[in-house]
């Protein structure tokens, strides 16, 4: 079915991503964001070298050449020789971009899936070695997944050979969305399940060790990784919605095109959305049981498993001891150990006992937290804050004096304990004018609950930053918020260019509702 393109999607994503971060350096360095030229502006994610072959047509004039290595929709022969592009607006070509990428994209995801079925899952000494239960886990429902983007390309592709103009395809992604990309769900949902049984395999099995090893050396591999190809559909679903994204950017305000594009991104949304619940919602149960057999009370019990529950952040800090007026003593003396489990609606206060054990002797509703940072009071109380809690576990308010190891975990315990605190900066969702922003130049992944994993040209708002290299911030395209280390971006400097992304992300979400986006984002914490 696919034996079209010369590079997989993986190669794809990387290169597209890397053009992005390019042209925002480019367009960063330059005083003016329209001097960018257009072949600058619109990176592309595919790059055509032939066409698909499918069971039925159409089949794309535009992509058949197999020597063909076209970037752009403009440099397709048949573009050039039309004579459309001396009649076409600037904005129109930029828009035409857009929505070709969509396209060509899809097609190298298609090949991408087809290698994973073909040359993975159908591998006849992968089925010897794989019981059924262990193939059903280690590559769930990807068949699904494959008859779904074929179908969604057959359409795409069927609208591209309509004309050399592209007229629209944001309505065949919300119809698709709407009507089959639950599949996606199923098959995210999965993932923590087949990260294990992939990680027990390699572990108890040789033979299959042997087979994966053999597999991903095949030239076809083009040195990716099997587990590469087993988080494609994750990859491409996000993707997707930023693909949307480039596209409501470029469509005319009120047009009948920003109309099916914002409809499709909401179903977009809605998909990705319901995809991250399906990943979180396996690993934070298996938590909340293994935190509610490590905890003793002192206190009245308090029934820990919810399904409305998870942990956001937990850790020691040293509580200070007595009155304040013992400050002057010893600093060995002023702090003893406590150990914090914060979830998202309760926080639990313990001394941490041999054997993995805590014993609770305090705690309180996360919404009647306040925090206070203590400012210039000297070394021995660098890194201390107040915690109050309004109302505690007798019913009482009750303050605690803690000091942090250092400035950043400081600061990431303030805002996880009162997220509705004001940061260093303000959100976008307040429509400041201008706001510090940053673009992720390094993939990072979050290593605790309150970090925020990042893919490659990712811009974010800096909401908040320590002295010793953690950046609190928030994604323009999905106002997700967490820490991650500096080092992973480069702030972008140009107001213009910061002006301009914050344009197109209330764009994007400007058919939502604001409130139940700040919400939203703040639950997220």
């Amino acid at each position: 079915l696919c034996s079209f393109l010369g590079l997989l999607y993986q190669e794809y994503r990387d290169k597209s991503t890397r053009e992005e971060i390019e042209t925002r350096r480019l367009q960063d360095s330059q005083t003016d964001p329209e001097e960018t030229s257009l072949s600058e502006e619109t990176p592309s994610e595919a790059e055509p070298t032939s066409t698909i072959e499918n069971k039925a047509p159409p089949q794309i004039n535009l992509l058949r050449n197999s020597n063909s290595r076209f970037n752009l929709w403009q440099d397709l022969p048949e573009v050039q020789n039309s004579g459309v592009l001396s009649i076409l607006q600037p904005d129109e070509i930029k828009l035409q971009e857009a929505m070709f990428e969509l396209v060509t994209s899809e097609a190298s995801y298609y090949k991408s899936l087809n290698l994973l079925v073909s040359h993975f899952m159908e591998n006849e000494r992968l089925k010897k070695i794989l019981h059924q239960s262990e193939a059903h886990i280690l590559f769930s429902n990807v068949l699904d997944v494959m008859a779904v983007s074929e179908r969604f390309l057959l359409d795409l592709e069927q609208r591209v050979e309509e004309n050399i103009v592209i007229s629209d395809v944001c309505d065949i992604v919300y119809q698709h969305t709407v009507s089959h990309f639950s599949v996606y769900i199923t098959y995210v949902s999965n993932q923590t399940y087949q990260e294990r049984a992939y990680k027990q395999l390699l572990q108890d099995k040789p033979a299959f060790r042997e087979v994966i090893s053999q597999l991903e050396l095949d030239p076809k591999c083009k040195g990716l990784s099997f587990s590469s190809f087993l988080i494609l559909p994750f990859q491409r679903i996000t993707r997707l919605k930023l693909l949307v994204q480039n596209i409501l950017k470029k469509v005319e305000e009120k047009s009948d095109r920003e109309s099916t594009a914002l409809d499709a991104h909401k179903e977009l949304e809605t998909v990705v959305k319901a995809c991250n619940e399906g990943v979180r919602k396996m690993s934070r149960t298996e938590q909340m049981i293994s935190i509610q057999k490590k905890l003793e009370f002192k206190i009245k019990s308090v029934p820990i498993i919810s399904h409305s529950r998870w942990l956001l952040k937990q850790g020691e800090l040293q509580q200070m001891n007595g009155p304040k007026t013992s400050r002057t003593l010893r600093t060995k003396k002023l702090f003893k150990e406590v150990y914090l489990f914060l979830f998202n609606d309760l926080l639990v206060i313990c001394r941490q006992m041999p054997g993995d054990k805590y014993q609770v002797f305090d705690s309180a509703p996360r919404g009647l937290l306040r925090v206070e940072e203590l400012e210039d009071q000297g070394q021995s109380l660098a890194n201390v804050f107040i915690l109050r809690l309004l109302e505690n576990a007798d019913d009482r308010e009750a303050s605690y004096m803690l000091k942090a190891s250092s400035q950043s975990e400081m600061k990431r315990w303030m805002i996880s304990l009162a997220p509705n605190r004001r940061t260093k900066f303000v959100s976008f969702t307040s429509r400041l004018v201008d706001c510090p922003q940053i673009q992720c130049v390094h993939p990072y992944v979050a290593q605790q609950p309150d970090e925020l994993s990042l893919e490659l040209a990712d811009v974010l708002n800096i909401l908040d930053k320590t002295d010793d290299g953690w950046i609190f911030g928030e994604r323009l395209h999905d106002q997700e918020r967490g820490w991650f280390p500096s080092s992973m971006g480069e702030e972008i400097l140009n107001p213009k260019i910061r002006a301009q992304n914050l344009k197109e992300c209330f764009r994007v979400h400007k058919s939502d509702d604001s409130q139940r986006r700040k919400l939203g984002s703040r639950n997220r914490q």
